[in-house]
């Protein structure tokens, strides 16, 4: 039997909660998007942001980052722990954090991208997450908070209950540099998404969930710090998303087959795969080179995933992860992927 997860508390209007930058500090190079995702989240939540030394400090060192982490988890009146974004170092913070910390006063974590690394390492230590909901992205630019982030942020500090994950029709890769006055009005360039792709058997999955950004998880079981047992994913749901480094379709293959010959496709019942990003601030690509990446991830992604596991249900083009509007989805939580009905719900408690 896997063994549960501890499921923190929810917060409560006029609680604090902390606002960390674990890996880059994206406040450093948009003070001005920082400051109205403040607002923003107060107006939202009734919560109260508290931010630390490391938070709008650029190049700060892994251990003053890994202390801000341990001040936040350890403070009784800090009662959620938000990232302002990711970054590609987080993975060096992790070792000087404190699990006595986060197991005596679990309080729930929120990001995504580089933050896998801090969520997994909360679920190898017995504490769910959620995977999604940076500031600087997802509360601070634009001219408002997308609704579906606003539902599904609510619900994982605030409210619980069971949403159902759903389509909102638009996406973006990437915002207005956070440096332009206009990301504070204006959304990046926006298209209309495609219907989600379904695979798998006709029936319905619930299970705990584990997964992130497929180039953080390869760096996780490189440096060791997944159990050794696959078992621990049994009957459970795989996220798995990709990030603006734009992986290419063989790449994510390749990881996908580690992942499959590591025994973890087999281990789960259910796998999710997000509508990936197919540009990016660097590379620029016309609307019909975005749709075939988008294509060939997804047929590469199928193709693996049915090697190893074609009992599994899977879904790909869910908007999670490295996109706009972006879910937040439980992390360690029941989501429930439905092959027969073709939905998608998730467990915010």
């Amino acid at each position: 039997m896997v063994e549960p997860l501890v499921h923190p508390p929810k917060a409560v209007p006029g609680d604090k909660v902390a606002v960390v930058s674990p890996s880059f500090a994206a406040p450093s190079v948009g003070p001005r998007v920082h400051e109205q995702a403040m607002r923003r989240l107060t107006e939202l939540t009734g919560l109260v942001p508290v931010e630390y030394p490391t938070t709008r400090a650029a190049g700060s060192s892994p251990e003053a980052r890994a202390a801000d982490l341990d001040a936040a988890f350890g403070d009784p009146e800090i009662r959620a722990v938000l990232a302002t974004v990711g970054g590609e170092d987080l993975i060096t913070v992790v070792p000087h954090l404190d699990p006595a910390l986060v197991r005596a006063d679990p309080k729930p974590f929120l990001g995504y991208s580089d933050c896998t690394n801090l969520l997994s390492w909360l679920w190898t230590h017995g504490v769910a997450g959620f995977y999604g909901g940076s500031t600087q992205v997802h509360l601070g630019a634009g001219p408002a908070v997308d609704d579906v982030h606003a539902r599904s942020l609510r619900a994982a500090l605030l409210t619980g209950g069971t949403l159902e994950v759903t389509e909102p029709g638009e996406s973006e890769d990437f915002g207005r540099p956070w440096d332009d006055p206009a990301a504070l009005t204006e959304h990046g360039d926006r298209e209309p998404t495609e219907a989600w792709t379904w695979a798998g058997p006709a029936r319905s999955v619930t299970g705990r969930t584990w997964g992130g950004c497929v180039e953080v998880l390869q760096w996780l079981l490189t440096a060791g710090r997944f159990p050794t047992d696959p078992a621990v994913l049994a009957g459970g749901v795989l996220l798995l998303e990709t990030s603006e480094e734009l992986v290419p379709a063989r790449e994510l293959g390749w990881v996908l087959r580690s992942l499959g010959e590591r025994g973890l496709l087999e281990a789960v019942d259910a796998v999710v795969v997000a509508r990936p990003p197919a540009s990016s601030p660097d590379v620029r690509r016309g609307r019909e080179e975005r749709a075939a990446h988008r294509a060939e991830q997804r047929d590469t992604a199928l193709a693996v995933l049915g090697r190893y596991n074609p009992g599994a249900v899977v879904v790909v083009g869910v908007p999670f992860g490295h996109t706009r509007p972006q879910w937040v989805l439980p992390y360690g939580g029941l989501v429930t992927v439905d092959g027969a009905t073709r939905t998608m719900r998730a467990d915010y408690s």
